[in-house]
Order: structure tokens, then sequence, then C-alpha cells
């Protein structure tokens, strides 16, 4: 029996975004609890450079092992093109958007850089109305994180990051900083700490000022021209979207019993300072997850969130996606176009 093909983005080994190439690939099937999308618009997030790159930032026991040819990408909007046995609450023809199999198949199985993949039914929710594929696809990993760290952890799983839970906290009457406000968490967060009654101060750099605005940050700094840690004290939250080594200096711009969240815990170094200043650090893994993507599709669908998109490119420039992503310094979400 002939094998079914599609386009896809793949990649032979690791290296650079000139590793993707647009090629011809086997087409998916809907097995017991799937279904099949027929994908319209695949959006980007920092996990598929780093399986591009081959998870170098990760700890080497960390680092899942991967069958090439790959394809990248967890963020799909699209059409359901065929149900699996066992699956209720989606139908052929519905238009959906999913988060697919993160953080358990970050290194294999169906990703979204194609034309066609099988999501887990329990990942996937209906698309919200009125919000194209292109923003739909920009929302799921990026809108899940903000939300998982703010809101509702969502899962019970264990954290692989620190020894308890992550527990969000109360955001009604409390003053929030993100840091990184522009990017594709950090405008997310904004937004959530708005909507649950925060103050919100957004550090980004100068030319995100206008869109942080429109989105109702109470307070804006361009970290081009003030270092935030300088002039911010009596934090109850920081989220930093960034995260890493750097993250410990905002610990001093806590009041006692605030918390700070790096959405990129490895290589902070600041857990003994953290403790004198009475501050909690945590963070966590986002998490596939349908139920939480069904109930932000209302905010989605009414604009109460919103998702900024940076720039789009067809499928078959992936490399170049790639490389603006490199670039850095991204106005909310890079999307992939599927014809």
């Amino acid at each position: 029996m002939s094998v079914q093909t599609m386009k896809a983005a793949r990649f032979h080994a690791f290296g650079g975004p000139g590793v993707l190439v647009y090629e011809d690939a086997p087409r998916p099937e809907a097995r017991a609890g799937e279904i099949l999308v027929r994908v319209r618009a695949a959006g980007l997030n920092p996990p598929d450079w780093y399986f591009r790159e081959g998870f170098t930032s990760l700890p080497d026991e960390w680092r899942p092992k991967v069958d090439f040819p790959a394809i990248p990408g967890t963020d799909i909007s699209g059409e359901v093109e065929a149900v699996g046995d066992g699956v209720s609450g989606f139908s052929i023809g519905d238009e959906v958007y999913a988060m697919v199999n993160f953080p358990e198949g970050m290194a294999g199985g169906s990703r979204g850089y194609a034309q066609y993949v099988a999501v887990p039914a329990s990942h996937a929710a209906i698309k919200p109305v009125g919000v194209d594929h292109v923003h739909a696809a920009g929302a799921p990993m990026s809108l899940l994180t903000a939300w998982q760290f703010l809101v509702d952890l969502g899962h019970e799983e264990a954290n692989p990051l620190q020894p308890g839970p992550h527990v969000p906290v109360p955001l009604d009457g409390r003053t929030v900083l993100v840091n990184g406000a522009a990017g594709g968490v950090g405008h997310f967060a904004v937004q959530i700490a708005k909507l649950k009654g925060a103050r919100v101060i957004a550090v980004a750099s100068g030319k995100h000022e206008a869109l942080l605005r429109d989105l109702g940050v109470d307070e804006f700094i361009d970290y081009g021209k003030t270092t935030p840690e300088d002039v911010v004290r009596d934090l109850d939250l920081v989220v930093d979207s960034l995260g890493g080594p750097t993250s410990s200096r905002f610990l001093r711009t806590l009041k006692r019993g605030g918390a700070l969240f790096p959405v990129f815990p490895l290589g902070f170094d600041g857990h003994d300072e953290a403790d004198t200043l009475g501050v909690t650090v945590s963070a966590t893994q986002v998490r596939s997850n349908g139920a939480q993507l069904a109930e932000l599709a209302p905010l989605l669908a009414s604009g109460a969130i919103r998702v900024a998109i940076d720039s789009t490119y067809p499928l078959a420039d992936v490399s170049k996606a790639h490389a603006r992503a490199a670039e850095g310094h991204l106005q909310g979400k890079l999307v992939l176009t599927v014809d």
C-alpha cells in the first residue's frame, strides 16, 4: 500500500536555520484518541529552535533522543480532517487550535510544521470564533505558559524544575512587573495580569511601548534608557519571560513575601539571596491542555486577550522564519502559513 505524503519542514541533522528543508514527508493518520488536522498556520516558539539545535541549552540527561528526519512545531490552527476511534467533541470540518504533544513529544511524533498533524484530542480546542488561523496559531504555547504560570497550573505532574509544584499567586490589587513584555509569553502575561486586577509594569525596548500601552500596561520602562531593577521596588510579582542567570537581578525589586517567576529557570543562581530576602522563586514547564485552550477561547474571541503577530512566513520559508527568531526583539509571535 502506498504511503500518502504531505509537505513539511524537516531537518536531517542539528544546526542553524539553514538545516530546515521544505520537502515531502509521510502524512500521519489519526489513531485512537486523536484527530487529524489539516494545518493552516503554525506558530513558532523557543522549543522549536532548541529542538533544531539539539537541545544544547539542556543538561545532557534531559536531552531526548531524536530520530531524523524530524519535524519541529507544537502550535497549530486548522481544520479537522479525520477523527480517530474514541474521540468525542470534534467533527470533520471543525476549526481547531492546539499545542501538540508538549513536553512529552518534544523530540518526535507528529509535529506542526506540516500540512497535516495528528493531535491528541485532549490537546485541542475549537478555534476562537472570529480569530483567524494565523492569530490562533500564535496563541497556544505562549498563552498557556502565561496562564499556567499566573492563573491555573492545570495538571498534577511532578515538577522537573523544583521540588514542589508551581503555585500561582493572587493578582488582584497587586503590582506585577513583566520583563520581556513584548515577546510571546510577555505580551500575554501583561494582558492576563491586567484581566486579573493587577497593576502592571512592562519592561521592553522603546519600540514596543505603543503596543504595550495599547494592551493596558500602567507603566512602561524602556530598558535601553533605564535599568528597571534600579528604579522599581516593593513589587508583589516579577514575571521574567526571558529568565536564565540574569533573573536574580530582580530579587531586590520585590517586597518580602513577593515572588519571582522566571519562565526559563535554567541557570538561575539566586536561591540563597531569595531565601534571605523572603522571596519565592518558582517556575513550571508548560503542558498541552485542550481544556484550558477551550477556556481561553472566549477571551480571544472577545478581544479581552489579543495575539500580537510580529511577522508571518510561508512554510516553505521556514528557515527565514527561524533566522528572524534568532535576531530577537520580537513583537509578539512568528507564524508560518501553510497552503
